[in-house]
């Protein structure tokens, strides 16, 4: 069963440019992971510097292994540079409903 991942981080107000550059010139490597289904991100209407990404993954543990990879290439330092805090991350599951 597919799991759903929302992670949501607030980005500084000066950096929100460099941060769409950024995901631009990582999420190819992200799509292609091994376990990931997909994945968009989103701006709140109402605070351009909140995003949110919204991604499918096999399982949860491939998605905690891609994060770990992508904390080792030090993409999660430069992300930490332009966000105002910690990003929260959720995990969820298909109800049948």
């Amino acid at each position: 069963m597919s799991v759903l991942v929302l992670l949501e981080v607030q980005v500084k107000p000066d950096a929100i440019a460099d941060m769409k550059s950024y995901l631009a010139k990582i999420l190819p490597e992200t799509r292609a992971y091994d376990g990931c289904q997909g994945i968009d991100v989103y701006t709140n209407t109402e605070d351009k510097g909140n995003f949110v990404a919204v991604e499918y993954w096999n399982t949860r543990t491939q998605h905690q292994k891609y994060s770990t990879w992508r904390a080792e290439k030090g993409d999660m330092d430069k992300i930490g540079t332009m966000t105002a805090g910690p990003p929260k991350i959720r995990y969820y599951e298909r109800i049948d409903a």
